[in-house]
């Protein structure tokens, strides 16, 4: 079994999603409408929904119920995505024109906003005031992430914790929340649900660390955007934390500290950068931390009484490192 197996077994259920995210996206303003048609249509592998689905699948699947859920979810982290889209002035997501390419940021923050709503309202549809609340929580969780890199992410000085609960707050929140409602939609027992939605969150560390040394590893044909993206606007990540560590005091440091600063340098130089952080070995302490993150969350996967979704709860948590091949 691979992670095209597990999309094949929730197929039907992931095209009722998809259903349920055109209509919630609909829009009466017709070149808008294409560019928000473009941005969920290029959603990618749409994990928050079959980790939602997954997680109820050994317990009561109530598919009625769980796909507005895993709707709710996918098209929240959307809403989120344009907002920092207009936060980082980025112009490219996923290879695609992001609505700040074309529109006002007034405009883009509306659009953005009304996306949100439409989640909540689709999370409402399930008429359970428990995962309603884990969704209004998810959404104050991805709010403090992104608050917490406005403030702390250039912060050459900041801690791996202070690392870690951006990260949480801006990615691993929502695979926390898409699994939590998905065990409570199931009907799971209280220490399942806890186990679950740890689960989620382990994920969710791990990819987002994997996701941050993409930035420096992958191709900008591969990445959707400009390789060392998150260094060239100021963001410090664990590889660019780690780098900084053990090359303190060094020419090379130094001309870190500066890009994070926000000061003129070079386009070739921020290559040279790129290229020798990518190099180092803040690469594989980094990775290593990923590792952990998935060791933990396969540890969480007895829990689950069904061993055929144990191990397509297995195979996600492949995913998060294999984009590294």
């Amino acid at each position: 079994m691979d992670f095209q197996d597990v999309i094949d077994s929730l197929q039907g259920e992931l095209d009722l999603v998809e259903q349920r995210l055109r209509q919630a996206a609909e829009v009466d303003y017709p070149l808008v409408g294409d560019f928000l048609e473009a941005i969920i249509t290029s959603g990618g592998k749409r994990l928050r929904p079959i980790l939602l689905l997954l997680a109820a699948r050994s317990y009561n699947y109530d598919i009625p119920v769980l796909v507005p859920a895993a709707a709710g979810i996918e098209l929240l982290h959307t809403a989120s995505l344009v907002h920092d889209d207009t936060i980082d002035n980025a112009l490219l997501r996923r290879g695609q024109p992001t609505l700040n390419s074309a529109f006002s940021s007034e405009a883009v923050i509306l659009l953005g906003d009304y996306l949100f709503a439409q989640s909540a309202m689709l999370a409402t549809e399930t008429m359970n005031p428990r995962v309603v609340r884990v969704f209004a929580q998810t959404l104050g969780e991805i709010t403090d992430g992104v608050l917490r890199e406005i403030f702390n992410g250039h912060r050459i000085d900041q801690t791996r914790q202070e690392y870690e609960l951006r990260i949480y707050g801006k990615t691993a929140s929502l695979f926390a929340g898409a699994a939590e409602m998905g065990a409570i939609i199931g009907g799971a027992p209280e220490d399942a649900i806890a186990e679950i939605r740890a689960f989620g969150s382990d994920f969710g560390m791990a990819f987002q660390i994997v996701d941050d040394v993409l930035d420096f590893r992958s191709t900008s044909d591969q990445a959707g955007k400009p390789v060392g993206a998150d260094l060239r606007q100021g963001t410090v990540t664990l590889p660019t934390m780690y780098f900084l560590e053990q090359s303190d005091g060094s020419a090379t440091a130094t001309l870190v500290r500066r890009i994070v600063d926000g000061e003129a340098v070079p386009d070739d130089e921020v290559r040279e950068v790129t290229r020798l952080i990518s190099q180092s070995t803040a690469i594989d302490r980094a990775l290593d931390v990923a590792a952990s993150y998935i060791d933990r969350a396969r540890e969480r996967l007895a829990i689950l009484p069904d061993p055929h979704t144990r191990e397509q709860f297995s195979i996600l948590t492949d995913l998060a490192v294999t984009r590294l091949s």
